[in-house]
Order: structure tokens, then C-alpha cells, then sequence
């Protein structure tokens, strides 16, 4: 695993996941290089967090914005928002994420993206966040080793066209794998 990057994936959280504000989650891995990760989590809703409700607070007019879930994309920094989306609109600050087989989606985090969604001019497919999943440098390769991730291929129909709490088990469907078969922990031999 030394020397493998894994931006542009999605990690899932193994069965038996030795942290449970990590249970069955679904984060794409946005950067993942010597210096660490980042990843924004996209299965599991942030209850009684609405897409106009951060509109309002943020004094932008909802009536052309779609109203949606907003997602609890990890523990740090749980108020600061991440929008991923489609390659249709970029902003200075958009991060190009690449899957194996190209684009995955862009990453964005500044007013721009939330404006331009907001004036019905933004991407075309988008999900917000509040909150990254954060590694120091080796950390998830740690984790990895330890039982705690699998590294599934990056899947825009899993990203964009699927409900965040099936997103877990849809990313492990389109690995071809059936999560109810897999053991929740490891042995040593």
C-alpha cells in the first residue's frame, strides 16, 4: 500500500468499523497524498439541516435553489461547508477529483458554488456537507491495514443518483460485493 494513493475513491467503512462515528460511511476521497487525506462523507443526513436553511442563515434567496438534506460530512470542522458536484460549473477554488476511470466530481467550499446555486446557475449534480474526515500523513493507510476502510472504485451514479443512506450499500454493489458476506473483523495468521 506504500506509495499508493487513493484520491478519487470512495472509502467505506468495513463491517465492525473500530470508530462508530464511522459506521457505514461512504467518503469520497477528495485528496489523498504524503501530506495526509481528506474526504467528505456522503452517506448519512445531517438531521435538522435543510439546503435553504443554510441559504437563509447565509442571507441568500432560496426561490431558485432546490431544497435538499444536507449531509454530515465528518467530524472536523462539522460547521464549515463542501460542495461536490458535477464538472459543469468550477469556481477558483474547485478541486478537480479523479476517479480511475476520469472525473469523479469537483470539490468546492466557497460562497460562489452556494450563490450560484442559489441564482439557478450552479452544477447540474451536487451534494453539500457540513464537516471532513481528516488523515495525518500514513494515518489511513494505518487504519487500512487495521480493518477500518475499503477502498472502492469512484461511482458518480453511487455519488449523484443514489439516496445517501443507500449509498453504502450501493458502492459496495457496484464493487461487486455483498457487504452481509463480508467478516467484521480480521485474523492474524
Amino acid at each position: 500500500m506504500e506509495g499508493q494513493y487513493l484520491a478519487g475513491r470512495m472509502l467505506l467503512a468495513m463491517p465492525g468499523m473500530f470508530d462508530p462515528r464511522f459506521e457505514r460511511s461512504v467518503n469520497v476521497l477528495c485528496v489523498h497524498d504524503e501530506h495526509g487525506a481528506l474526504g467528505i462523507n456522503v452517506g448519512e443526513v445531517r438531521e435538522g439541516v435543510t439546503f435553504h436553511a443554510i441559504l437563509d442563515d447565509l442571507g441568500l434567496d432560496t426561490a431558485l435553489a432546490p431544497d435538499c438534506a444536507v449531509l454530515n460530512g465528518g467530524p472536523v470542522e462539522p460547521g464549515r461547508g463542501f460542495v461536490l458536484h458535477s464538472l459543469d460549473w468550477g469556481g477558483g477554488d474547485s478541486i478537480e477529483v479523479h476517479a480511475e476511470d476520469g472525473p469523479l466530481c469537483a470539490l468546492s467550499a466557497s460562497m460562489d458554488i452556494l450563490r450560484a446555486i442559489a441564482q439557478g446557475r450552479g452544477p447540474s449534480q451536487w451534494v453539500m456537507a457540513l464537516g471532513y474526515a481528516g488523515w495525518a500523513p500514513g494515518q489511513l493507510e494505518e487504519e487500512m491495514r487495521h480493518h477500518g476502510w475499503y477502498a472502492a472504485q469512484g461511482s458518480r451514479e453511487v455519488l449523484f443518483d443514489t439516496a445517501p443512506e443507500a449509498r453504502w450499500a450501493g458502492a459496495w454493489k457496484h464493487e461487486g460485493i455483498d457487504p452481509g458476506l463480508l467478516a467484521s473483523q480480521t485474523g492474524n495468521a
